[in-house]
């Protein structure tokens, strides 16, 4: 079995390649293609890669190398995770939002905007590239804006499937919290990829008991911490919100907060320059402690589950992910993609029936997805009218006069990364 990383040469590699070495019986695979167009980045990844591998017995072989092409050629799935503008667009997406007040971060808001306009061209000319050399290959995306981005991959005609560790994060917190292990909890995960909301923790399958009001009961302080909620929050919603919901429920506290400190950007490119200095070290032949603070937690065993159920060899039988809608969520239409429980196998993911959202959060859910179908037509088509359009419909902007701001900023930061512009 032969998997292609596009993005290899990324410091979140070797958590992936400890997860392909710990769950080889999941995914046994024999070659891994690590594609990357920074040379120097990758041969030290490449190497720490090969390193863990030997260490824990793996034998497949690991390849480096900048040729797309040849690097996807005969693979059975390409898993995208590239950051078009590195670390320096980021920390640009972090902070110009914050001139206008309004939060500054990478998926989401006006930056969150700006990384799908620089993202989605290069993508769709990936996969582009995937489909000529292998069209029977599975395109997995971790790539953000994970949503729009997969979204930019179904309705092109890709074999595309979008992953995010959100819901594999909780599954494993709650799995600790209960003792339990984390295949006995399912999770009813609702809404879009960075919109979501926990409205039922199930133990044993879909239809198992819930123990969602047990769990915030007893630790609910210490969830709430860790969503840097209020506790009230939490009891009076009954549900756990994704993180990522702390930028609309309490967005001024975040701007506030965000003006002053260092981003979040400046702190990763730190964080990578030790990673990469480590990774050249050839004693090195395991994953470094600080990697857990670079992010991306349990993304390996996630990529595996995935990768492993689409190509027919294992996997669990029901996973989170982003996949178009077709009427699961009836107010959307079919081919918005929600981030939820789905069937997954070497169909594809077909999303699980799910329970009647509350308005409160079927509100926001379709309001964001009308700014997505802005930002994708932004994206595919360009245009500053367009931009001006998908921000002013983005519930973290709102106002004609912050979307135009927003828009002149985007633009001039990000020129180089825009064929219109």
């Amino acid at each position: 079995m032969k998997l292609a990383v596009v993005g290899g040469g990324s410091t979140y590699t070797p958590e992936l390649i400890d997860g392909f070495a710990r769950l080889r019986d999941t995914l046994p695979l024999t070659e891994l293609v690590l594609v990357d167009p920074a040379a120097e980045r990758l041969e030290l990844v490449g190497g720490l890669a090969r390193r863990i591998f030997a260490k824990q017995d793996h034998d497949a072989e690991v390849v480096t190398t900048s040729d797309l092409d040849a690097g996807v050629e005969g693979a059975d799935a390409v898993l995208l995770q590239l950051r078009v503008g590195g670390q320096a667009a980021r920390e640009q997406d972090e902070t110009w939002p914050l001139e206008c007040g309004c939060v500054g971060q990478e998926t989401t808001g006006a930056g969150g905007l700006a990384k799908a306009l620089r993202t989605v061209p290069v993508v769709l000319d990936i996969a582009e590239r995937v489909r000529r050399t292998n069209p029977d290959a599975w395109i997995i995306d971790f790539t953000n804006p994970v949503g729009i981005v997969t979204r930019a991959l179904l309705q092109a005609g890709h074999k595309a499937v979008g992953l995010c560790n959100v819901a594999i994060g909780f599954q494993r917190k709650f799995a600790g919290l209960l003792g339990v292990t984390p295949s006995e909890v399912h999770l009813d995960h609702v809404g879009l990829n960075h919109l979501t909301w926990e409205r039922a923790v199930r133990l044993g399958g879909p239809e198992g008991e819930d123990v969602l009001p047990r769990l915030l009961a007893a630790h609910g302080d210490a969830i709430a911490g860790d969503l840097r909620l209020p506790r009230t929050v939490l009891d009076r919603l009954g549900v756990v919100p994704s993180y990522y919901l702390r930028y609309f429920y309490a967005h001024d506290e975040v701007v506030r907060e965000l003006g002053t400190k260092p981003s979040r950007a400046a702190e990763v490119a730190a964080m990578e320059r030790e990673l990469l200095e480590m990774y050249g070290d050839p004693a090195l032949d395991e994953k470094p402690a600080l990697l857990a603070e670079r992010g991306g937690a349990f993304y390996s065993e996630a990529a595996v589950d995935l990768a492993a159920a689409l190509l027919g060899g294992g996997g669990s039988p029901y996973q989170v992910v982003n996949a178009y809608n077709n009427g699961t969520l009836p107010f959307l239409p079919d081919d918005a993609v929600i981030e939820t429980q789905a069937a997954v196998g070497p169909h594809g993911a077909t999303p699980l029936p799910v329970a009647p959202v509350d308005p409160l959060y079927a509100g926001l859910v379709a309001n964001v997805t009308a700014y997505e179908d802005l930002a994708l037509e932004a994206a595919l088509r360009g245009g500053r009218d367009r931009v001006f359009k998908a921000l002013l419909a983005h519930p973290l902007v709102g106002q004609y006069a912050y979307a135009d701001g927003l828009a002149d900023r985007l633009i001039a930061h990000n020129r180089e990364h825009l064929a219109w512009a």
